[in-house]
Order: C-alpha cells, then structure tokens, then sequence
C-alpha cells in the first residue's frame, strides 16, 4: 500500500512572491529639500541594465510585477531610457517617483515608457519652492506636467505631499495647488525624522530634528489643519482625489506627538519585507526604505539575498507592532501574499 504523499514544509518567511520591487536608480538628487540629506551625496551610483540583466531570472521566479524607480532622483541616470526598455520587456508596470524638475525635458521617455508618475509636492508654489530650496521649482513642475500630458493625456500623474514644520498649515492649499497642477490625486504622509534613511547613516541630531518637527501648540494646529481639510474637501476624499481616507489623514497627528514624547509610537499595518525590496544605487538590498541592507545585489543574486540566512532571520524577527523602527515608520505597504 502506497503512503500517502507528505507536503512540504514551508517557511512563511521564505519569499516566492515579491510583487513590488523599488530601485533606487540614482542616488543624487537636483534638490535641496529641508527634510531630506540626499541631496549633500557627491558620487554618483546608479543601476544601469548591466547591473539589473543578471537579475531578471530572479525577478520572474519572484513574479515581480510592480518596478517603483526612486532615488534620489531618478530622471539624473545617464541612460534611463535602456532601464525602462529593459524592464518593458518584461511586461512589469513601471512608477516613477520624482520631483519632477526634468519633467519637461524627459516627457517623451517617460510618455513612452511609464505607467504612472508621482511627484513630490510640498506645498502651494511659494511654499513648495520654500521647502525644495530651488526658484520656480513649481513651475518647473507644472510645464512638465503639461508636457506629459500633451504627449499622453491618459497617463496617471499624481502628486504626494510630506507634512513637516514648514507646510503643515497649508494642507487645503497644498490640495488646491495639486489641482491647478491638473493631477489626478494627492496623497499626505508625515516626515520621517528618526531613521537613517535618506542620506542619514547616523540618523539627525535632536536639533535637526526640530526643524522638520511640530511644536505643541504647532500639532493643535494641525489637528484644526486636518479636520477642515477633512470637512471642506469631503468631495475630493469621496472621490478620491484625495488619497487617504479621514482616519487615515488623522494618523498624521499621533506621529508628530510621539516625535515630542506625548504619545506612544504605533506601527502601522505593514508586511513589506515579505512582498517587496528595496535596491539602492550600490546594489544593497533592503527589507525596506528604513531596514538595514541584507545584502548586495553586486556579490549575489536577488533570491539569494532574499532567502539567504541574513534575511530569513530578520523576517523571523521581525515584529512590526513592537519594532522601534517600524513603530515609527512614515511609508508602509501591506499587500496580501498570494502564493500563501
């Protein structure tokens, strides 16, 4: 008599999914923004398709399907069109996150090649221009965009917005700005201030962070920012241009009072490092934007380096709600694991 066939075990840390892939394409940037240290990096690194080709075998076993190229700034690489040709080829959607200051002069790479477009936006055009330290970085953007959709008027362009000290009460403005802009949605998300990420090998001292960070009497008045925001732009929430839901705009609040110490830090809801990675410019590869690397793309392949021994025992100990990190972060994912 046959014995019945025993299924394998398997280790729900093991990756055999990642549906999104961020790579950090360039690692310099052509802003000065206030909350953000990439800008002060010298030598240039990008990943070209040279150092990508080796990896796409991998990457089809992963089934990645969801390629988000960041930076820095992703429009610097010196052959950014080869990069997007390459991952065209194998039919993965393609988000380019920008500031969007070469918008206008690499419109037709992006028309082409890109499925959807998010530019950081910080405000109202004084405000905005304030905060990236760059002259008429608003119209800059606002002639790309116009570019863009001259050349593809379906294309996704939305814009997201980092709430800090210098933009905070400038919330239903920065929403009115991003319709002038003619986008099609804005998103919110609060300035991180506590992680190395960002150029920040060492984090910031305290009184950096008091530059980027809300005051006591500053968070009441984002509380009051917010629930305007939240009762005049009902309409554009409903109908999503607005990303966020209303409890979702208000989980902006509690994570500037845990910066002062006048509440406790809660993680959000996140299974990034078993759906996705992040690649930096060096080839290290990450859990996530805020996780130390578990390896490096330039001594061994990507689902080594993901199911490799370094990274099953950070996932096996990982817990997100009582992570110091995590319980901090400003920038989750929480995609379901499909092969599971």
């Amino acid at each position: 008599m046959a014995m019945p066939a025993v299924a394998p075990v398997v280790d729900p840390h093991e990756i055999r999914e990642l549906p999104v892939l961020v790579l950090l394409a360039h690692n310099r940037c052509n802003c000065h923004c206030v909350m953000c240290d990439i800008w002060r990096i010298k030598q240039t690194r990008e990943i070209t398709t040279t150092d990508l080709a080796p990896h796409l075998d991998a990457m089809r076993a992963l089934g990645v399907r969801h390629v988000a190229l960041s930076g820095g700034e992703p429009q610097m690489h010196s052959d950014l069109s080869s990069l997007l040709t390459l991952l065209r080829a194998e039919g993965i959607r393609i988000t380019l996150l920008t500031a969007g200051l070469l918008l206008e002069s690499g419109a037709e790479t992006i028309a082409l090649a890109v499925d959807d477009v998010i530019i950081s936006l910080d405000g109202p055009p004084e405000i905005h221009d304030q905060i990236r330290r760059v002259p008429k970085a608003f119209e800059t953007i606002q002639r790309g965009i116009e570019r863009l959709r001259y050349l593809r008027p379906e294309l996704p362009v939305s814009v997201r917005s980092t709430v800090q000290k210098q933009n905070f009460g400038f919330l239903a403005q920065t929403v009115e700005a991003a319709r002038s802009l003619g986008v099609d949605s804005i998103s919110f998300l609060a300035a991180d201030m506590t992680s190395e990420a960002f150029n920040r090998p060492n984090g910031w001292e305290p009184s950096r962070q008091e530059k980027i960070a809300l005051s006591v009497m500053d968070i009441g008045l984002l509380h009051e920012e917010i629930e305007r925001l939240i009762i005049d732009c009902k309409d554009e929430i409903a109908k999503r241009f607005i990303l966020e839901s209303p409890e979702k705009l208000r989980r902006i609040v509690p994570h500037f009072r845990a910066q002062l110490g006048l509440a406790e830090p809660s993680a959000p809801m996140c299974n990034a490092p078993w759906v996705s990675a992040v690649v930096e410019a060096d080839g290290s590869v990450r859990p996530c934007f805020f996780h130390p690397a578990v390896g490096n793309m330039h001594d061994n392949g990507l689902l080594q380096i993901l199911n490799g021994p370094q990274a099953l025992e950070f996932r096996r100990n990982l817990d997100v709600e009582s992570n110091s990190t995590c319980r901090r972060c400003v920038c989750s994912l929480h995609l379901p694991r499909n092969r599971d």
